[in-house]
């Protein structure tokens, strides 16, 4: 089979990855893939976003299976597209990934269906809104109600910030058009629930841990993910079951209900709070730096698991009981400004899985290409193990610009 996966970061690494170990994978595209992906596929210059570009690509090649992995293309109506031209795509529906593109479609769904999360309000307009966070308490979320790159969420815990973050939302349009939902601050451990989903069939991944702040013990500017593990012991199996009842299976029928059903991944990102688990955002694709942590755990053959939920199959998945833990390596200065075309050696001595993020090859060597670089990802049959071995092998990797955290899954030993 001739499979596309539309994407470039350390996500669709990993997808590639997966599909890599089919034996039905006879070639494997990537459009427009980075420099690791290029050891496992061939990797094609077409945007993400660029839906006809995709499409003539897929026909003229013969794809059969085509796999989407940033929410950017979902948002545009890659899978409607490829479906009116009758090729099997993994991905939800333009309809279906409102569930991520807009935070107000996914807190008005989860009020209608009884599903727990967050108090909430929306808003368009600066001065309703300052008003609405000044008579409540700090600190408060404010969400950009779009897109945003996993950076439209911000945590305030002053009058200042709060009225700053709103201007950058509603007047000064830093992230884009749109409205603001403000949002109840919940406190407790966040962890991240994604399902294969077909229609209102559903088969639940591993759980994993993101880590958002850029520094140590939680510290520093939220970021796209600077690491992430699987095998998190303060979430019980009753957790798990009440998480999939009431959340995730919710959802998906209540997507079928109304007339939207999702295909493919659904993301739940949840948390644990002193009143039961809730959910803190929903995402219509792989989460990533999760994904990474989460495929090398497959034992099924990723093909027939992609290709089922194409064809609204119920899918079916094995997992392996390793531990894995994965640790970014970042641009000094992301996730602000940072330099590109640093050299990047010392891979050769690494044994850990290595998802490339933002790299290129420039004259012939491997270079930083952008502010997660890439993610080392060691497996172990326990945690604390795959811990010191993630460890071992970052340290082995040779870059005057780049930084880490040294803490991924310290929660996990608490």
């Amino acid at each position: 089979m001739k499979i596309l996966v539309v994407g470039s970061g350390g996500r669709c690494h990993a997808i590639v990855e997966a599909l890599s170990r089919s034996p039905k994978a006879e070639k494997i595209y990537c459009a427009p893939g980075n420099a690791g992906i290029a050891s496992l596929a061939e990797c094609v210059a077409i945007k993400d976003t660029d839906v006809e570009g995709l499409l003539a690509f897929a026909k003229s090649n013969d794809v059969e299976l085509t796999v989407v992995g940033p929410e950017a293309a979902l948002a545009v109506g890659i899978v409607d597209r490829f479906r009116e031209a009758g090729l099997a795509i993994f991905g939800p529906t333009k309809a279906a990934a409102e569930i991520e593109a807009s935070k107000d479609f996914a807190k008005r769904l989860m009020k209608k269906y009884d599903v727990p999360t967050a108090d909430y309000a929306t808003f368009t307009d600066f001065e309703e809104a300052l008003s609405y966070v000044k008579r409540g308490t700090l600190p408060t979320v404010l969400k950009y109600d779009g897109l945003a790159a996993g950076k439209g969420v911000v945590i305030v815990e002053s009058m200042e910030e709060a009225e700053a973050t709103l201007r950058d939302m509603l007047l000064d349009s830093k992230y884009g058009e749109g409205r603001v939902v403000i949002e109840e601050f919940l406190t407790g451990e966040e962890f991240s629930l994604m399902c294969f989903v077909a229609g209102d069939k559903i088969c639940p991944m591993p759980v994993a841990q993101d880590h958002k702040r850029a520094y140590d013990n939680d510290e520093g500017p939220n970021t796209g993910g600077m690491g992430a593990y699987t095998e998190l012991p303060f979430i019980s199996d009753e957790d798990h079951a009440y998480a999939m009842q009431y959340i995730m299976q919710r959802v998906a029928d209540a997507m079928v209900k109304e007339g939207t059903p999702f295909t493919g991944v659904l993301y739940g990102g949840l948390m644990k709070t002193p009143n039961g688990i809730k959910v803190i955002e929903f995402n219509a694709r792989f989460g990533d730096p999760e994904t990474e942590v989460v495929l090398p755990r497959l034992k099924s053959d990723a093909v027939d698991l992609f290709m089922a939920v194409a064809r609204g199959e119920q899918p079916v998945a094995e997992w392996s009981n390793q531990a894995t833990l994965g640790i970014v390596l970042a641009s000094k200065g992301y996730p602000g400004g940072y330099d590109k075309g640093v050299v990047i050696r010392g891979l050769d001595g690494v044994t850990s899985k290595v998802y490339h993020m933002g790299t290129a090859i420039k004259d012939g060597e491997l270079v930083t290409a952008g502010g997660r670089v890439m993610i080392v990802v060691a497996e172990a049959p326990t945690l604390i193990e795959a811990q010191q071995k993630a460890r071992a092998d970052v340290n082995k990797i040779e870059c005057d610009n780049l930084f880490h955290r040294t803490d991924i899954g310290a929660k996990a030993f608490k």
